[in-house]
This record gives structure tokens, sequence and C-alpha cells, in this order.
């Protein structure tokens, strides 16, 4: 594992060697990390690994000879190590990608594109960002640091607050009791941390809405999949839709979600707009509507993942009178969102992975009885 003054090393697997090179000068970009070896195939990446072992392996799922989920499959049995999809996006290619994250794939993210310096600039940021959310992920020691180099020549965007999407919520407003309402953020790691969950809950489950960070397109594939695993329904966010009893609804990946209440009931409301905390959607945007809209109705859950992505706006439920929770470090994968929100105060409880089901049960029973 790298540490102290070691570069996190990657190694890039992909058939196309356009790809290759440019993922290769993207991660190059941030000085703490060193591209250990770009290969072609799967075979070329295991007579690589022989002889020095990655950090983390950037990883395409559609190559010849041996695919790139058959290669993941092997590497899990035989050495497991912190694995990042990077695909292009196809309705195949996405459903492939939720195999690959049930399979242990840590993140995916969407294979870049960059037409211009800026487009570059926010690339090599949303890369090398996975690429240390999976060098920090669990299991593989120590915390990776992420060190400051010298500025890029196109710095990314500036990291925008919830404000640029919605206002601060009224703290003083009194919101009327409803159904409860439950809003799960997560991010590394959260794709199989998010099924333990949402399996374990029956039927009559408070209405979910969910931001997992995913990029657009993989999460229509990612909520049939919980779907077809769950007792409740699970369903990609569209404007309008109903928040409703066992029901879970999860954000679009390139759109933020929000609730929005009309009179007793809750519904999702799609929002396009700037990222927040680098992300769309963000948590901090739907902790806050949830904050907002429904006040103490409201039960919060942020989750695993890099980052500080909702640590802020948790804070903004809790004040309001409704219930916070963070999962615990032993069973997140990356504790860096949990840990941003305890340390801030705003997590009324701390919990494992295994409980988290139980007490969003135990949530509806007490505001429904209430």
């Amino acid at each position: 594992m790298s540490l102290g003054n070691d570069k996190i090393k990657v190694l890039i697997v992909d058939d196309s060697s356009s790809s290759r090179v440019m993922l290769k000068r993207l991660l190059e970009t941030d000085p703490g990390i060193e591209v250990l070896a770009a290969a072609q195939d799967a075979y070329t990446a295991a007579r690589t690994m022989k002889d020095a072992l990655p950090d983390v392996i950037l990883l395409d799922l559609e190559m010849p000879g041996m695919d790139g989920l058959t290669f993941l499959r092997k590497i899990m049995v035989q050495r497991p190590l912190p694995i990042i999809i990077c695909s292009s996006l196809t309705d195949q290619g996405s459903a492939r990608t939720v195999e690959a994250l049930e399979a242990g794939a840590i993140d995916v993210i969407l294979k870049p594109a960059p037409k211009n310096d800026q487009e570059r600039a926010e690339a090599a940021e949303t890369i090398c960002n996975a690429v240390y959310g999976a060098a920090q992920s669990r299991g593989r020691g120590r915390a990776v640091r992420r060190r400051t180099g010298p500025a890029a020549p196109v710095p990314p965007s500036p990291k925008l607050t919830a404000d640029e999407i919605l206002p601060p919520p009224n703290f003083k407003k009194a919101h009327p009791r409803t159904e409860p309402i439950v809003c799960i953020g997560a991010s590394t790691g959260g794709t199989e941390a998010l099924r333990e969950v949402l399996c374990a809950l029956p039927p009559d489950a408070p209405g979910i809405v969910i931001v997992q960070h995913m990029p657009k397109g993989f999460t229509s594939a990612f909520a049939r999949r919980l779907d077809s695993l769950s007792q409740i329904r699970v369903f990609e966010a569209a404007d309008g839709m109903p928040v409703q009893q066992g029901h879970a609804i999860i954000a679009a990946g390139d759109r933020h979600l929000a609730l929005q209440r009309i009179g007793q009931n809750y519904r999702c409301k799609v929002i396009e707009g700037s990222a927040v905390s680098r992300h769309k959607p963000s948590a901090d945007v739907l902790f806050r509507s949830g904050a907002a809209e429904a006040g103490a109705n409201t039960l919060g859950v942020i989750m695993t993942g890099m980052g500080d992505d909702g640590a802020t706006c948790l804070g903004e439920i809790k004040q309001i009178g409704g219930r916070t929770i963070a999962q615990d470090e032993a069973s997140c994968v990356v504790y860096g969102m949990p840990r941003a929100a305890v340390e801030r105060g705003h997590a009324q409880q701390v919990m494992p992975l295994n409980r988290i089901a139980t007490a969003i049960m135990a949530f509806a029973r007490m505001h429904r009885g209430g």
C-alpha cells in the first residue's frame, strides 16, 4: 500500500490505446499518483501483477479475450485489490458494471472524453478522487492523504454548497406530522452497502430517497437490480414521482434529487444545476430538502464514501428536529463522509451497516406511534 512519501500505484487495463494514453495523462496530473503500467488486456495485466502489485486497478469491462468482469472475479478470488470500473455508457455496459460492483469492484467512473482544458481538469479531478477513495478502502491499511502539488493549468470548478441549489431551511417553521421519510447519502462502497440495507427492509418500510454517487446512465441499471433483490420497490428518480411507503428512489446520475411536500405527501423534485460538494447528485442537496420539506419527519443516514458530501446538511436535519445516523468506521469501505458528519457533531447515532435497516424501521415505528 502506498504510504508515507510513496505514490499510489495504479494499473490501467483497457484495450483502447487512446484510452490508456488519456487515462495515464489524467492520473499523472496528481503528484501523489503513479501509473505502474497500462495493459491492453487482462493477460498483460496479469503478467504485470506477477512482478509488482498495484494499489488500485482501473479496469475496462469490454475487452477481447478475457473480459474485464471475468478478470475482476479472478482477482477477487486470488488476491483482492481495490478495482475501479472505467466504463463507456451503454445499456449492456451499465448492467455489466452493476455485476462488477456486486463482484467486488469498489467504484465506477464514466470513461472520460474531455473536449477542452476545463473538461480535462474536471475529468482529472474525478478520476484522481476515485483513486484516492479506492486506496483508502477497507482492508488496505492506513488512510492515504491527498497531497497538494503544483496548481493545475486549469483548476477544477470551485466546490459549491447546497446554497447553489436550495435556500437554507427555515428552522422556525412548523412541519405537520406526516409519514416518516428516510434520506440516505452514500458514495465509494455505497452500492453494496445500499444493497445490504434495502434487502433487509420489509415491504412496509418508510419511503426512502437516496443519493449514491454514480455516473449518468448507471443508476437506472443499479435501481433495477436492487428492485429485483428487495422486498421493497426500487426506482430511479423521475420528476414528480411519489415518495411512499415500501418504495426507495435513487437519484439519477446527473441530476440532483430533492423532496417536495404536497399537503401530507411527498414527491421527487429532480433539479438541474451545478455540482454541489463536487457531486451531482449531491447528498447535501437531498438532506437540505429533507430538512426544509419534511422537518422532524426525516431520518438522515450518511454512509460509506470519500469526501464530505452530505456532512453539512445532515446537521440541518438534526437541527430541525429530525434524526441522524452515520455508518461506523469498521463497516465502511471508506470512512470519509460519515467521519466528516461525526466530527461536526451532526450524527446522533453511529452504527455498523448491519444495524441500519433495523434503525430505519425503529424510527418509522416510533414516528408513526408518536
